[in-house]
């Protein structure tokens, strides 16, 4: 009998154990509501808090790196098996995937493609190109276990000094709103997720977490945030990145204005907002980042965690605002790869994507001089090669923004290619120095310079004689420079050595050249660099110019390619090239020399108002980049926009007409040339005089040509929303266009103009809310 109830009872336990099981909901699209109503506070908070980051320690490893589920990618959200939520993977990646190429345990390894960075990219103004570049991205986030890629980067090039601007892609806010659209497409056609960056005004690296980026409403509706209000509207991403800094007096990753107010309400984004990669913030409480939106807290403390459930019990947090924020993470969760159990092949075609980053990055390259038809080099058999980086050729930035690729074709390999070859000597002498120098690097890299391990560190340049280039004009048919610069995440840049050139590479040119160039042969440089450098005090001793920017492994072969004429260069510039940094008016505004690292007194870190630390003021305003120095006519080194091809084109037949919301542009671009080449038509509008301070003209639509044979033309055509016309009413908070003439201005760089087009139009308004003003008097800039 007592084995017989004893039965019962374990019967009915199990009985009631299933029934349990049944009532507890598994995760699907379909059943969010349900699954967010079973769920614990503890399990909400835990989804809100990302999956840890041992890692992590201090302001010296902000990139984020974890060997759970994919090794070196940047963290995880949190699994709760009870009811069927798994875990999901994010990496950074604007150029590509950053994972860890070698695991233990295994021979197999896990390169990634190395594509071009961003300023590259948008310097190709072809958007189909770029989403193929986004395409080839996404499939390798897909084949590696990833979810979601941290990128694009949308934050605008205020001043040339930003160590990060290599991931941006302009200075411009519909370059960076239309390349970052297509990008994004891109990637997400794959079936991943992006995670656009770092929203909002993260225009500097120097103390990055804290400053007080100080702007004007105007400026920061028109430029700061228009490029990131054109990528939600128009290609939905899955995440945003809330960024480090301050947006007049509050963080931007505790501002509801600028995450639930514009964000969403205005510009109907559904995804998720997550944090940059950073712990709890003392004067930032993790209630105010729940309430004003930030979904996803990265990359998680369990402390964090314990937070929202004190808060919420305390009544400090509403719940509803705990349960919005859940929602919008359940429904980003059923959408991944990793939720829909796609088997990844951590194989990726990466021989394919090889292609497409040589194809992309020769078309993004800029000839910024070509005197005489010196390019292309159809006839030279022997080059000397000069300058460290012809040897050690930069594909990409440091930091999060650089990816772990198994090779990087340097100019020796690339002209070698295509029949070029280099003096034997001095090849020698260099690819010899390239090993000490690591070397030495490695040995005294301080350990806190935690990027010097993310990506390739520049070396210093030796110096060149006169004897050196004497004997290599001798050998060679041409000379071939190679100036590189590197920057990254957590540091800018500074004028001198970084912007300008070092002593040691003046002495090279000028040598190089004086020498060559007696004796009758070319002189070509190429800038292998992320960002604008100075170039009005030496370009004069070079034949030919090149930027080749960092364009992502495949380099020294798309070089060559362009310096051989199997490429013609068809790229612009995406910022202005100023003839000194501090021609930029945001200069004396700008970060201090210094970088992250250099040592400050608690005094001085205490203080709370050291400008470019404790906060930066925009005082250049709606001036950033070409606005200014085309509207106060100042001399550049070279115009944004600006780009020579080995052939010409005609501009002609310019339309502009109204339909509906939009305003129709159009132009006929003839080839009138010997080759085949591509060419980009920029429009700039001219408002008519009203009641707003404007710059004499604004880039609002650009499209690029396919191929164009000798004598071919082709007739682009490009929309314009009548809001875009606009100018951000801070007295009003309004989006309003004045009645009357606008002149369309069609042309090869802001300086260059082809065609005009004038159109009447009705005026425009539209009612936004009145939200992230500057709480401090700013002495902005006028005409």
């Amino acid at each position: 009998m007592k084995h017989k109830k004893l039965g019962l009872a374990l019967a009915a336990g199990l009985l009631s154990t299933t029934m349990m099981a049944q009532q507890i909901p598994q995760l699907t699209a379909n059943n969010i509501d349900e699954v967010l109503a079973a769920m614990t506070i503890e399990e909400k908070a835990q989804l809100l808090v990302g999956g840890g980051n041992p890692g992590f320690v201090g302001s010296g490893a902000m990139l984020g790196h974890q060997k759970k589920i994919v090794a070196g990618a940047a963290g995880t959200t949190v699994a709760i098996p009870r009811l069927g939520i798994p875990a999901t993977v994010v990496a950074d990646g604007p150029a590509g995937v950053h994972i860890d190429a070698h695991r233990d345990g295994t021979d197999q390894t896990f390169f990634a493609t190395g594509f071009p960075v961003g300023t590259c990219l948008a310097s190709t103004w072809n958007t189909a190109l770029v989403e193929q570049v986004g395409r080839a991205i996404g499939n390798e986030t897909l084949e590696y276990g990833v979810d979601v890629i941290l990128g694009p980067g949308m934050n605008l090039h205020r001043n040339p000094l930003c160590g990060r601007n290599f991931e941006y892609y302009s200075e411009d806010p519909v370059v960076t709103g239309l390349i970052g659209t297509a990008m994004v497409q891109g990637i997400q056609s794959q079936g991943v997720g992006v995670s656009a960056k770092h929203y909002a005004v993260n225009s500097q690296e120097s103390d990055r977490t804290r400053v007080d980026e100080r702007v004007s409403q105007r400026a920061l509706r028109e430029l700061y945030l228009k490029g990131f209000e054109m990528m939600t509207r128009r290609s939905q991403p899955w995440t945003l990145m809330s960024a480090y800094n301050k947006i007049n007096g509050t963080y931007a990753q505790g501002s509801k204005d600028l995450l639930t107010t514009v964000l969403r309400d205005e510009w109907g984004f559904k995804g998720i907002v997550m944090t940059d990669w950073i712990g709890k913030r003392k004067d930032l409480p993790v209630a105010q980042e729940v309430t004003a939106g930030n979904d996803l807290m990265m990359p998680g403390y369990p402390a964090q965690a314990q937070e929202i459930i004190d808060d919420v019990k305390a009544g400090r947090v509403d719940i509803k605002d705990v349960d919005r924020n859940v929602r919008n993470m359940l429904e980003y969760i059923v959408r991944t790869p990793r939720f829909k159990g796609y088997k990844f092949s951590n194989k990726p075609d990466l021989k394919a994507h090889a292609e497409i980053t040589r194809q992309s990055s020769t078309e993004g390259m800029v000839l910024l001089k070509n005197t005489g038809g010196t390019l292309p080099i159809r006839h030279l058999k022997t080059v000397a090669l000069f300058g460290v980086n012809s040897y050690d050729f930069l594909s990409g930035g440091l930091g999060s923004g650089c990816v772990n690729v198994p090779y990087v074709v340097d100019m020796v390999t690339g002209l070698k290619n295509v029949g070029v070859s280099t003096t034997p000597q001095l090849t020698e002498i260099y690819q010899n120095y390239v090993k000490y120098a690591k070397a030495k690097l490695k040995a005294d890299k301080n350990p806190m310079m935690w990027f010097l391990d993310q990506g390739q560190p520049k070396l210093d340049e030796i110096e060149i004689s006169e004897r050196c280039a004497a004997t290599e004009a001798k050998l060679a048919d041409a000379a071939i420079i190679t100036i590189g610069r590197q920057a990254g995440e957590g540091m800018d840049r500074q004028i001198e050595g970084e912007f300008n050139l070092t002593d040691n590479e003046k002495k090279m040119i000028f040598r190089v050249s004086d020498i060559f160039r007696a004796a009758g042969k070319p002189v070509i440089v190429i800038i292998n660099s992320g960002s604008v450098m100075e170039t009005a005090s030496w370009r004069d001793r070079a034949d030919a110019i090149l930027v080749a920017w960092q364009p992502g492994e495949e380099g020294g072969n798309s070089v060559a390619d362009v310096l051989t004429g199997k490429a013609n260069p068809s790229g612009h510039l995406t910022m202005t090239w100023p003839i000194a940094a501090t021609d930029h008016p945001s200069t004396k505004n700008f970060a201090p020399q210094y970088d992250m690292y250099t040592y400050r007194t608690m005094e001085d870190w205490g203080a709370g108002n050291i400008p470019g630390v404790d906060f930066c003021n925009h005082e250049e305003d709606i001036y950033v980049g070409y606005r200014y120095f085309d509207t106060f006519r100042r001399q550049v080194a070279y115009p944004f926009g600006y780009g020579l091809s080995y052939t010409t084109f005609a501009f002609a037949n310019p339309s502009v007409r109204v339909k509906g919301n939009n305003v129709e542009v159009s132009i006929t671009v003839k080839n009138t040339g010997s080759v085949a080449g591509k060419e980009v038509a920029q429009v700039y509008v001219q408002a008519p005089k009203g009641a707003y301070e404007k710059p004499a003209k604004e880039l609002k639509a650009f499209a690029k040509t396919r191929e164009l044979k000798p004598g071919e033309s082709e007739t682009l055509k490009m929309v314009i929303e009548k809001r875009d016309l606009a100018s951000f009413d801070e007295a009003g908070s309004q989006w309003k266009a004045d009645a009357g003439t606008y002149v369309f201005k069609f042309g090869a760089s802001v300086e260059d103009i082809r065609a005009t087009s004038s159109l009447k139009l009705d005026g425009y308004t539209e009612k936004v809310n009145n939200v992230l003003a500057s709480q401090q008097p700013l002495n902005l800039l006028k005409q």
